[in-house]
């Protein structure tokens, strides 16, 4: 089914087909024998006439040898900057944070305003009792346990108890607690994210004034 575009205030279908055709010295008659859609069609197209069909639209950007949402692009807007970040990890480095609940090993210490932050965790609270008030934070993070066995308290769902290759996802602003529900030592690797370029500062402040409550 075709139907007129009447998507106004979005970028124009048509605008994008005509600045990628052009971009590329193509005529619509070379473009229509690459994609199979007629000349006519893809003249009212550009013209914002008409509308496309998600397997048309398939077909011409590989007319177009283009990507299906470079189509909904604005022709002419600039393109996400290649930031070219780069780290490695290695066994035990790392930026460490101690408490009584957790010890923390914070990943790539060296590159600043991450949106991901990275961690090895070790859990050794084994009650709520033990480890205080739920922990609260903006962003939303991933818990995949590594070793032992661990349980997940958030303060709208009941305790998780997850085994080394579960994980869980959850919204980081929900209070909640990791604490190890095994016999032996529990590690997991914990990913924090958020729109805070300084989020891991902001993350070891936290720990650190739970480290700090808990000293005599």
């Amino acid at each position: 089914m075709e139907v007129l575009d009447n998507t106004a205030g979005r970028p124009s279908l048509g605008e994008s087909v005509r600045a990628a055709r052009q971009s590329q010295g193509l005529t619509l008659k070379e473009v229509s024998a690459r994609s199979g859609l007629a000349v006519s069609t893809l003249s009212k197209v550009e013209n914002g006439q008409m509308s496309l069909t998600y397997d048309k639209l398939l077909a011409l950007s590989e007319g177009l040898r283009v990507n299906v949402a470079k189509l909904f692009e604005t022709p002419g807007a600039p393109r996400q900057p290649v930031t070219a970040r780069r780290g490695v990890s290695r066994a035990r480095q790392g930026q460490r944070v101690q408490t009584d609940c957790y010890d923390y090993l914070y990943q790539f210490a060296d590159i600043a305003r991450k949106r991901m932050i990275p961690i090895v965790a070790e859990m050794h609270a084994r009650s709520l009792a033990e480890f205080g008030p739920l922990i609260r934070h903006a962003g939303e993070e991933y818990c995949y346990v590594l070793e032992g066995r661990v349980a997940v308290h958030t303060e709208f769902y009941a305790p998780d108890l997850l085994d080394p290759g579960d994980g869980i996802y959850l919204d980081s602003s929900m209070g909640h607690a990791y604490l190890n529900a095994g016999d032996g030592p529990a590690r997991a690797v914990v990913v924090c994210s958020g729109i805070d370029p300084d989020l891991d500062a902001a993350l070891i402040a936290l720990l650190s004034g739970r480290r700090s409550a808990s000293e005599p």
